[in-house]
């Protein structure tokens, strides 16, 4: 018997449309002609969901008694003696009842589709079983069903059924997926955007590897051995010149075209010697791929192209792009450049794209001194023609007798093209080999080394004096103009170092990390010290074990008398000193600019508490002189004998009294809380605490009515200041007590989620817009037109600052329906190591 086919509906969360999909393609293969029931589909009471069930045939279910109640199941006998072609069957996960055949759903599923019926299902990504790990980090619930996931792999499709979070939180609050009073406790809980998000990341990654799968799989079947450009990997080869933004924006737009494209860029850096590269240059690069959702590597090597052909073939990239050489058109005689090596040796698996751009032939970098200044090319050359070249040309002049003076003169020309194109060595042994030759060929007496004629020695003594001097001048103009490119570079790269710490552009540690790849050193490490017996100490470094004194280091550069600039890795030759001795200047003067921000943001920081001081000010001038005129006025009121008053105006009186004072002490309370926040003196107690045991003292300062309380016993212990929870607790709500309409109570709820416990006020008052949702939190901040009664505004700021202080976090979402939620992040017990503080119980807040 044939084997029935598996389809599955594959989602994110409960309400993205799964059950929806699966009825829609039932309805279009009933339209077909398919035989095709119902299985065990599942409404959850949805009014769309139940619209499609009608006409489709459904297979009555089985009834089973548990527990006092009675449940209904799939009926497995009833679908298979219908024997449809189709079945449909909801929620594989499921757990049946006790006392079915099987234990789980997706076993009856298996045994539908071994009598050879085709199955239609659904199952959330929160099910699979080698997920429940995950899913209970992101969303602190266990799942408790849950679907081998080899069953799903098995199915012969899966399709994913997607949608936004907002657009499924629309839907939730709309009240399509779950009864209206459970709506606000899934938005708060479950359906938070954050879990939705990762959620639907899972969700489409296993897709993408289920895809992966099914790709293997047809190659595999079909034999298909070329690589598929169906997921692309892509390589940029970048030289920290400008270009390099170009080159990575092309991969983009590469990696955009096939499904799954990833970029990475990657830098070469030669392992001695000096580079062209910027560092500045190198961080916005840096920053654009990882924007553009790539990612930067930094390589080592000397053999550019075969490093760069390494690395692709280590990460199984598929693509390399590269931009066109710099280089000028007659440096190509010393090769064919980096491009057209990588493009010869990277074989038929990888493309290599070579991007035009604005740099292109405009030259580059510091040349690298590496002992011979004529390059290898030449030199090889150079001795092909002063050894090679004679030997030729006497064969030649063998047959066609030119005279003696004519063939001096070609042979003086072979010598001075050896000299020219290698230097002296090449010249000499081209003099030497050629005075030979004509010495044995055409000086008389020939065959033989001996000269009958004096005017001959002579000719052939100018004939090798020629030689040397056309080398010697050859090689000085190449030791030249080897030195003028260098010092050309060099004054490049001190010019752009002085520009960018003028700017205050280049930090320390990137200037350190210049000097690092600069001249291929393992780490570099500016030092200092107070005086000349003081130890030294490391103001900043880069790279493995820098070293901690200058008597360490391989290189050190004295700056001044008490710095000092050490290097470790290999010795530098003299002439590469100059250039560290201005890179360690200039590091000097990084580091001075760096102190000198750190005291200007210190003194930003003295005139923002001046600011908030004068805040305070203003604030006391007003807002606590008001309740002190009620108190004076109504005590004088009381202290005057020229009235008589009644019993109901003494009480009046003596509870203006207590009002004013109330407001007085909760005042006072928050600017002294604010003045500790902003001074960093408050020193949290932290130890375990059960939060229904703090959260109602919170509330003493509010009417009765006016909040309702959902603090469950189960909740786990948190570790939090007792004091300092309270105090954040009872300023969020009398707050949000202070906003809310009338007669509508606060909602004070708090639920554990993985490693965290939330306490949610929940009001419905009129709300705040997103643009003013973090300025609420600001000293001295009150929202809309509250009156100056109101307060100063320190609630919420002083809440925030006690909330951080204890390691946990306020903020503020909107209340579905309308209205502000305040959330309360704290660590459960375990979730970190309890730090117990020494300071004395007075330093906490009442």
């Amino acid at each position: 018997m044939t084997r029935g086919k598996l389809r599955i509906y594959l989602g994110a969360a409960p309400g993205v449309g799964k059950t929806y999909a699966m009825l829609s393609e039932a309805h279009r293969r009933v339209e077909r002609g398919t035989d095709c029931v119902v299985a065990f589909v599942e409404s959850h009471g949805r009014p769309r969901t139940e619209v499609m069930l009608h006409g489709l045939e459904q297979v009555p279910r089985k009834e089973l008694g548990y527990r006092g109640g009675v449940f209904t199941e799939m009926d497995v006998d009833a679908v298979l003696a219908r024997r449809p072609k189709v079945a449909l069957v909801d929620e594989l996960a499921h757990t049946n009842i006790p006392g079915s055949r099987h234990a789980k759903r997706w076993q009856d599923v298996e045994e539908l589709l071994a009598a050879g019926v085709d199955v239609i299902s659904t199952v959330n990504i929160q099910h699979l079983e080698s997920l429940g790990d995950v899913v209970e980090s992101i969303t602190g619930i266990r799942q408790r069903e849950t679907v081998p996931d080899e069953v799903v792999r098995r199915a012969d499709q899966v399709e994913l059924v997607d949608m936004s979070p907002q657009a499924l939180r629309r839907r939730m609050a709309h009240g399509n997926i779950y009864q209206p009073d459970k709506v606000d406790a899934a938005l708060s809980n479950y359906f938070r955007p954050g879990n939705l998000t990762a959620l639907r990341e899972l969700a489409l990654l296993w897709v993408a590897d289920r895809v992966d799968e099914y790709l293997q799989q047809y190659r595999s079947d079909h034999q298909v051995s070329r690589i598929w450009g169906s997921r692309e990997r892509i390589v940029v080869g970048l030289t920290g010149g400008p270009e390099g933004r170009t080159l990575i924006r092309r991969a983009a737009r590469l990696a955009e075209k096939g499904a799954g494209g990833e970029v990475l860029a990657v830098y070469i850096a030669r392992s001695d010697g000096l580079t062209a590269a910027s560092p500045k240059e190198l961080a916005v690069q840096r920053t654009l791929v990882e924007d553009l959702g790539g990612t930067f590597h930094h390589v080592v090597g000397d053999d550019i192209p075969a490093a760069l052909l390494d690395f692709a073939r280590g990460v199984n990239a598929t693509q390399i792009v590269l931009g066109s050489s710099r280089r000028k058109s007659w440096q190509y005689v010393f090769g064919p450049g980096v491009g057209a090596t990588v493009a010869r040796e990277s074989g038929p698996d990888l493309d290599v794209h070579i991007v035009t751009h604005d740099e292109a032939a405009k030259g580059r970098g510091l040349p690298v001194a590496r002992g011979a200044r004529l390059g290898r090319a030449r030199i090889i050359w150079g001795w092909l023609v002063g050894l090679a070249g004679p030997v030729i040309l006497a064969v030649l002049l063998n047959t066609v007798h030119l005279g003696l003076a004519n063939d001096m003169l070609l042979f003086l020309t072979l010598t001075v093209a050896a000299a020219l194109l290698g230097g002296l060595l090449p010249a000499l042994a081209s003099a030497v080999v050629g005075s030979l030759l004509m010495n044995w060929f055409f000086t008389p007496p020939v065959h033989t080394l001996t000269i009958a004629d004096p005017k001959n020695i002579v000719a052939l003594v100018i004939f090798i004096g020629v030689a040397v001097s056309v080398a010697s001048v050859v090689d000085l103009a190449a030791r030249r103009t080897h030195q003028a490119a260098r010092l050309r570079a060099e004054s490049g790269i001190l010019s752009f170092l002085a520009g960018n710490v003028l700017r205050g552009e280049t930090s320390l540690e990137a200037l350190l990390e210049r000097v690092r790849e600069t001249f291929g050193m393992e780490s570099v490490a500016l030092l200092e010290r107070e005086s000349d017996v003081d130890p030294w100490t490391c103001a900043g470094s880069v790279g493995l074990r820098p070293c901690q004194s200058p008597e360490d280091a391989d290189v050190d550069m004295p700056v001044g008398d008490h710095m000092a600039l050490a290097l470790t890795g290999r010795v530098l030759p003299a002439e590469d000193r100059r250039v560290l001795a201005a890179f360690a200047a200039q590091a000097v003067v990084v580091l001075d600019r760096r102190r000198l921000q750190e005291e200007a943001d210190q003194a930003r920081t003295l005139a923002e508490g001046n600011r908030i001081r004068t805040a305070l000010l203003a604030a006391v001038s007003h807002d606590l002189r008001t309740p002190l005129a009620g108190i004076k006025a109504s005590v004088t009121s009381l202290r005057s004998d020229d009235v008589e008053w009644s019993e109901e105006d003494r009480a009046a009186l003596l509870e203006a009294i207590e009002e004013g004072a109330d407001r007085l002490d909760h005042l006072v309370g928050n600017l002294l809380d604010m003045s500790r926040l902003q001074t960093g003196t408050v020193t949290p107690l932290i130890r375990e605490v059960d939060l229904d045991e703090v959260v109602p003292m919170a509330l003493g300062g509010v009417p009765e009515d006016s909040v309702e309380l959902d603090v469950p016993e189960t909740l786990p212990m948190v570790e939090v200041d007792a004091g300092l929870l309270e105090r954040a607790v009872a300023n969020v709500v009398e707050n949000a007590v202070k906003y809310s309409p009338p007669g509508t109570p606060v909602l004070v709820a708090a639920s554990a989620l993985a490693d965290r416990v939330e306490v949610r006020v929940v009001d419905r008052g009129p709300g705040v817009p997103d643009e003013a949702k973090e300025r609420i939190f600001e000293p001295f901040q009150r929202y809309g037109d509250a009156p100056r009664g109101a307060g100063v505004g320190l609630g919420l700021a002083v809440a925030r600052g006690f909330a951080e202080a204890m390691g946990g976090t306020l903020d503020v979402e909107d209340t579905p329906g309308g209205g502000l939620t305040m959330v309360l992040t704290l660590h459960a017990a375990g979730a970190r190591p309890v730090l117990l503080s020494s300071a004395p119980q007075e330093r906490q807040a009442r």
